[in-house]
């Protein structure tokens, strides 16, 4: 990959675990959104500055794919890289380790829009570079 990959540890909280003891699969999308939210700070996008500006970046598709149950105190590495980038959306690819196991791959659709929600060319401000993939996937 020629392109910026950021990475985030997590530690696994009991109270995201499910009857079975292990985390349930609902929590990864709080950790999928957490790594996303870092992503952008690395690559220096305002996302309090869009909010403000009356934008938001909304997802618009998530796929899940899940390898391994994550469990009570394991501390887990999320790494998230943007494969596709437009106008509009894009696409960013995740995936959750714990140590050299992977437990998640995801990829997942987003949308810029507008205060109605509705799809929308991102401003010039906050279209950056980071945003985009270096190469096609």
């Amino acid at each position: 990959m020629d392109f910026m990959v950021s990475q985030r540890n997590l530690l696994v909280r009991t109270y995201e675990c499910d009857s079975y003891g292990h985390v349930n699969n609902a929590i990864y999308l709080n950790y999928l959104e957490y790594g996303r939210y870092e992503f952008l700070k690395d690559v220096g996008f305002d996302y309090p500055g869009v909010v403000k500006a009356g934008y938001g970046v909304y997802v618009a598709r998530v796929e899940i794919d899940y390898k391994r149950s994550a469990l009570p105190d394991d501390e887990l590495l999320i790494k998230t890289w943007p494969v596709k980038k437009g106008a509009v959306s894009g696409m960013f690819a995740q995936e959750i380790w714990r140590g050299e196991e992977l437990l998640v791959e995801a990829k997942v659709t987003w949308a810029f829009v507008d205060s109605r929600g509705v799809p929308a060319k991102i401003p010039a401000q906050f279209d950056l570079p980071g945003l985009k993939p270096e190469q096609p996937e």
